[in-house]
Order: C-alpha cells, then sequence, then structure tokens
C-alpha cells in the first residue's frame, strides 16, 4: 500500500490512572506466606480458621495448594495443624486449641495484634473502650474477645457516637478497626472527643498505614476520572472503603472481584478509567482486567505516584527460616 497510511484502531481510546500503592500490604503478603510455609512444613491438609484474607482467589489458590479453610476450630481434626487468619480471633480460640493439643499458627497481622494490646492495657487501666468499627466484622469479633464481656462498646457511626452512653464518661478510650474509612473515623473521634473531653486517645493511628494510603492515592485520582474501579471482594472492608472513598471524592465507582465481573456497558462514555485494589486482591487480577480492556478499547497506562511502602513483617518463629 504505497504512500497510504497504517488504518487507525477502531477502538475508542481510554485512559488509565492506575493508583499507587494498591493491592497486597505486608500484613496480607505475611498471612499468605505462613498458609504456604505451613503446607511446606506440615504437609497437606493444612486448616485455616476463617478466610485467611478476604479475597475469592487468593483463597481457591490455597485450596489448590493445601489447605482447608473452617469457620470454627471444631471443623479442625485432632492431630492437624491449624493457622488463624489475619483478621485475628478472640483469646478463647488459641486457648481451646492449646487444649486440644493442635498445632497452630498465629497469622494474625501484627497491626491488628497491637490494637488487641492495646485493649488489654486500657481495660486492666480501668478504662471501658468505645470500638470504632463493623459489627461482625472477625476483626471486631477478635478484638472483642482480647477482654472481659462487657469492657468494650461498640461503635459503628457518628449517630452512635452521639447516642452512647457509658457509665464513667471519665473513664474511656476509644479505639478502632484497622481497615475503616479514615474520614468517617475522624468524625466519629471528633463527635467522641466532643461528648467526652476526658476519653483518652492513642498516640499511634489505629488504622493501618496500607488502609490509609490506599484511600490516599484513590482521592487522589478520583477527582480525574469519568468513572473508577477497585478490585476486592465485597467481604473485605478496605476494599469497600475505597469504593466510598472515590465516591465521595467524587467519582462514579464500582467494586468487582474480577475482569470477568465487568459489565462494559458500565463504561459506556468513560474516557478516563481510575483503577485500584484492596490490601488483600493480587495485583493478577489487576493485569487480567487491563487485558480484557485492551480488547475493547486503545488503552494508555498511567501509573501514578503515591506513598512508597517498604513495610516488612516477620514470619512466626516456628516457620522463620533457619
Amino acid at each position: 500500500m504505497d504512500g497510504a497510511t497504517a488504518p487507525l484502531s477502531d477502538k475508542p481510546p481510554l485512559d488509565l490512572l492506575i493508583a499507587s500503592p494498591r493491592g497486597f500490604c505486608a500484613g496480607v503478603d505475611r498471612a499468605i506466606r505462613i498458609v504456604e510455609l505451613s503446607i511446606e512444613k506440615y504437609g497437606a491438609p493444612v486448616y485455616v480458621r476463617h478466610e485467611i484474607v478476604h479475597n475469592r482467589h487468593v483463597v481457591e489458590a490455597l485450596k489448590a495448594k493445601g489447605a482447608i479453610f473452617v469457620e470454627e476450630l471444631d471443623e479442625v481434626p485432632d492431630g492437624v495443624p491449624v493457622v488463624f487468619s489475619a483478621h485475628g480471633v478472640p483469646k478463647a480460640v488459641p486457648h481451646k486449641a492449646a487444649e486440644r493439643g493442635l498445632d497452630y499458627i498465629d497469622a494474625t497481622c501484627p497491626l491488628v495484634s497491637k490494637v488487641h494490646r492495646q485493649a488489654e492495657r486500657l481495660v486492666d487501666a480501668g478504662r471501658h473502650i468505645l470500638f470504632i468499627g463493623h459489627r461482625g466484622h472477625p476483626e471486631v469479633v477478635g478484638t472483642f474477645g482480647q477482654v472481659p464481656p462487657g469492657a468494650m462498646t461498640l461503635v459503628e457511626t457518628s449517630e452512635d457516637a452521639e447516642k452512647v452512653t457509658p457509665a464513667d464518661p471519665t473513664a474511656l478510650a476509644f479505639l478502632t478497626q484497622t481497615t475503616l474509612s479514615v474520614d468517617d473515623t475522624a468524625d466519629i473521634v471528633a463527635t467522641l472527643k466532643r461528648r467526652f473531653p476526658a476519653i483518652q486517645t492513642q498516640r499511634g493511628e489505629d488504622i493501618c498505614y496500607a488502609t490509609s494510603n490506599r484511600q490516599a492515592a484513590v482521592k487522589e485520582i478520583a477527582g480525574q476520572c469519568d468513572a473508577l474501579l477497585v478490585i476486592g471482594s465485597p467481604n473485605s472492608s478496605n476494599s469497600v472503603r475505597l469504593v466510598e472513598v472515590a465516591s465521595r471524592a467524587g467519582a462514579r465507582a464500582k467494586l468487582i472481584e474480577c475482569a470477568g465481573e465487568l459489565d462494559l456497558s458500565w463504561l459506556k462514555g468513560v474516557r478516563t478509567l481510575g483503577l485500584s485494589a484492596g490490601a488483600s486482591a493480587p495485583d493478577l487480577l489487576l493485569r487480567e482486567l487491563i487485558g480484557r480492556l485492551r480488547r475493547h478499547f486503545t488503552v494508555r497506562e498511567r501509573e501514578m505516584e503515591g506513598q512508597a511502602e517498604t513495610m516488612v513483617f516477620k514470619l512466626p518463629r516456628a516457620l522463620a527460616p533457619a
């Protein structure tokens, strides 16, 4: 074709703004590695109480390697090892495992364990804890299980913070779930401080670095996008919070578990699409989504600059390299 120009693509253009950081955090990396190393050490099957992290694809991959997931310790046979999930468990669970003589490995994220220890110290000091979190979430259940019944009260919303009536307003403290909305939590904390000026606050931040960083990264790009997709499971608190953050920042936002879940009609009229992933979502799922988008659009990727993450958590001593 002398003198002819190459035909232009008939696929519509789509600019991708890819949030950074996104995907796996240090606690998730550690928890998954604990299950893998436990299988290597003990052989399959290794039982895991509750989903090790809230991501179906991670769970299925570990099942294929020899992990068996159960909800309660009663489902674990005698004589086999059991791993406790990254969300943490009530104190009664490892005590029961020890009574049965089970080998157990605790994959609780160290930042969740830190909240557990704070709860114990505050209760020992005579403080009643107002715990900011979501009812029924495994992390909340695990944290409440660190202290005697009645030592903590759950506060889910600013409305709860306005209504809560502790017996002694002068002997209070608050703690939070690690995967909450930073902005929502700030509003709740402000209400508690206004109502209970003597409430004890923590020196550090309970909401984990990964949750905060991923929310900040989504905020950064939300205003530049026509729409934004978050990859993560619907039972993943930090993933759901990313969608909420994007929506509040003005983006039309949606949570999907994988590329196949996306209805392409949702992208009608979208020229700039933001992408992020929850802290328990493997980057492979993001690449699969981009691959699918490339089949339908002329894609241009732009990786955004964000907070660098260098955190690495040590493995349990039983699984650490010799």
